[in-house]
């Protein structure tokens, strides 16, 4: 049996009802500097700190965006950055009615001898680390683990490997009144069918939920950020958005227990356009589920923002408009609303 503190669980009782919210997604700011580097020299955009700290702020000021996002997940270095007024961007975030969250996870590492897959690491003085990032305001946190889909992969060991890591941060976060992110995603590279993206995706989740159970971690207190059940993206032109929608709520009703309040969806790799249309699927199949399902979204809620940008101060509010138009749509499309 789970034993949490009464405190803890109002902790995590709060953040779940804050962020399980109908119409409203998570804003995925968490990109490693690494990455964000590779995004803005696409734009000609130079990367520094500071050019970073000032596209987040562009981000998290954009009038109204609480409307359609309830909570954000930051990167270590953007949880201790400022605002141009010297607000942090968590208190920011909070004054707004928006959770701010945390990526924890160290990255991707190669599996010894199991060649082209990844296991994440991270997990050492995580506890720790989840203190600091809760005295700085976070409440809820983020792990992903990536499974590539080939014709030898994902091995049994890769999956039981990553499930089992994101069962230990699961149950270390909710221990000290962090909301778990838990984040398997499966690679959208690959020429793989939608029929195998359902048997890997379904054997992803059992195992994750397996281990999660094992770990006695309290479902009612996790997110699940799921990829949606797609073929690979070489393929993905020959399915339809209710292709993709169907084979998403099948895999998710055979795999995911009731008591997780909310599912939102990662877009991995597709484009705004499709995950917003994919989205809008999902919800249009009637069905009746028991999760909230919406979104986590990085590239696909930023990408136009970023290019409507391009660094320049003179560009802020455009940008901002753009971003703005993007949450909308998300959100409707999280109640199955969105008309192209």
């Amino acid at each position: 049996m789970n034993i949490l503190s009464l405190t803890t669980v109002r902790e995590l009782t709060a953040t779940i009802a804050a962020i399980a919210v109908p119409e409203k997604g998570i804003l995925a700011a968490d990109e490693s500097t690494g990455t964000i580097t590779k995004r803005f020299e696409a734009l000609q955009i130079p990367c520094t700190e500071d050019s970073r700290r000032r596209y987040r702020e562009l981000l998290f000021t954009t009038p109204n965006i609480a409307n359609y996002i309830c909570g954000v997940i930051l990167y270590e270095e953007t949880l201790s950055q400022k605002t141009t007024q010297g607000v942090p961007f968590s208190e920011l975030l909070i004054a707004q009615g928006i959770v701010p969250g945390i990526k924890v996870d160290k990255g991707l590492i190669d599996l010894t001898n199991h060649l082209d897959e990844k296991t994440t690491q991270g997990l050492d003085g995580l506890a720790e680390r989840l203190q600091a990032y809760k005295s700085q305001g976070a409440r809820f946190a983020k792990w992903r683990a990536v499974f590539a889909i080939s014709d030898k992969t994902p091995t049994k060991l890769v999956v039981k490997t990553n499930a089992e890591d994101l069962a230990r941060y699961a149950a270390i976060c909710q221990s000290v009144g962090i909301v778990p992110i838990v984040e398997p995603e499966i690679l959208l590279d690959g020429d793989y069918t939608l029929d195998r993206s359902i048997e890997v995706s379904e054997a992803v989740l059992h195992s994750v939920f397996h281990k999660l159970n094992n770990h006695k971690v309290l479902l009612e207190y996790v997110i699940l950020k799921p990829s949606m059940v797609t073929p690979g993206k070489s393929k993905l032109e020959f399915v339809t958005s209710l292709d993709i929608a169907v084979a998403t709520i099948q895999v998710l009703r055979r795999t995911v227990p009731a008591a997780v309040p909310t599912i939102n969806f990662l877009s991995g790799g597709q484009t705004p356009s499709q995950a917003t249309k994919n989205l809008n699927a999902i919800h249009q199949v009637k069905q009746i589920l028991p999760w909230n399902l919406s979104f986590s979204f990085a590239r696909a809620l930023q990408e136009p923002a970023m290019k409507a940008w391009l660094g320049k101060v003179e560009n802020v509010k455009g940008a901002q408009e753009v971003f703005l138009e993007q949450a909308k749509s998300n959100s409707l499309a999280s109640l199955g609303k969105f008309a192209d």
